[in-house]
């Protein structure tokens, strides 16, 4: 879950933060655009980090700090800082969501949809919004985004995840929002205590769970089989089961690519992806000159016409 102010007073804000960020970037003579491009990242990003409104990754707060030159304030302050004070979680996903708060190491397996750990916030927006409203769409987000900042600490559980490669390959809310996710793989598959590999479509000869599923150590030693229906989670302590789906789930990871290769894959389909649109770019640019071409033609031809005065044989010109 988010981590609780320890300050005691209403500075420990997500607009103060942005406030703070403000500042420090005014002090450096950039525009938002121009610390975009250091980062790098969307000018929006910068915009609503600033207006209080997203909230950013430590990473984020740490790269800030160095191009600013700020000592390590803005790092100091995300950390003091409850970034999702009051959020709820469906009734039926609650236990899950108090579990990923006590968790000492969590394994999953993963099919067609990237887990809700490892979401960035506009795929999840994507997800949501297929099935509620933009309020409870937006309020769903919110509580996913919670779950993700013990994980993404530092000190962080361990969270070992074996996508199915259907979850790259399954599109959700258009291109930029893919090349985004595809990015954030990227980026947290970094952190010491996160590894997310691919378990490749065309290896037939792979054993797959039946199903998405979480394998869950909690700090008592109690472990958990969790997976989900439509709009139910479904919890098992069984230690043979327990037992039988680890060894499933260990055998599956050992035979899937490994994480630097599961990391190439990623990489690859994103770096074809940004070439295609640019292609595609280009394409559409020369498209749109040749139409304009082909109309200004079109306009010279069906301008009016007025007669050309051409002198007989033998006259000359006035």
């Amino acid at each position: 879950m988010g981590r609780r102010n320890t300050g005691g007073s209403g500075a420990s804000t997500a607009a103060v933060f942005g406030e703070v960020l403000r500042h420090f970037r005014e002090a450096e003579g950039l525009t938002q655009e121009g610390l975009a491009v250091r980062i790098p990242c969307d000018r929006s990003h910068i915009a609503r980090v600033e207006a209080g409104t997203r909230v950013p990754q430590d990473t984020f707060a740490k790269t800030c700090d160095e191009l600013l030159g700020t000592g390590g304030v803005l790092a100091r302050l995300w950390g003091r800082i409850d970034w999702y004070p009051e959020v709820e979680h469906p009734d039926w996903f609650q236990r899950r969501a108090d579990m990923d708060a006590k968790a000492v190491a969590l394994r999953e397996y993963q099919e067609r949809v990237m887990p809700g750990l490892l979401q960035t916030e506009e795929y999840a927006r994507a997800l949501f919004s297929r099935v509620l409203s933009a309020d409870d769409a937006e309020e769903r987000v919110r509580a996913r985004m919670s779950r993700q900042q013990r994980f993404l600490d530092e000190d962080g559980p361990a969270y070992h995840v074996v996508l199915d490669e259907s979850c790259l390959r399954t599109f959700i809310g258009g291109p930029a929002v893919m090349q985004g996710q595809w990015a954030h793989i990227l980026e947290v598959g970094r952190r010491p205590n996160i590894r997310v590999q691919v378990a490749p479509a065309h290896c037939a000869e792979l054993v797959r769970p039946n199903a998405s599923m979480s394998l869950i150590e909690l700090a008592d030693g109690h472990r958990w089989v969790y997976s989900e229906s439509l709009d139910r989670g479904h919890f098992n302590d069984d230690p043979a089961l327990f037992r039988r789906h680890s060894q499933t789930y260990d055998v599956l990871r050992a035979d899937a690519l490994s994480a630097p290769d599961s990391a190439a894959l990623v990489r690859d389909a994103l770096e074809r992806y940004q070439l295609n649109g640019q292609a595609r770019a280009q394409r559409d640019h020369v498209g749109q000159e040749q139409l304009q071409r082909r109309q200004r033609r079109q306009l010279r031809r069906s301008g009016p016409r007025y007669p050309r005065h051409r002198p007989r044989p033998g006259q000359q010109e006035p």
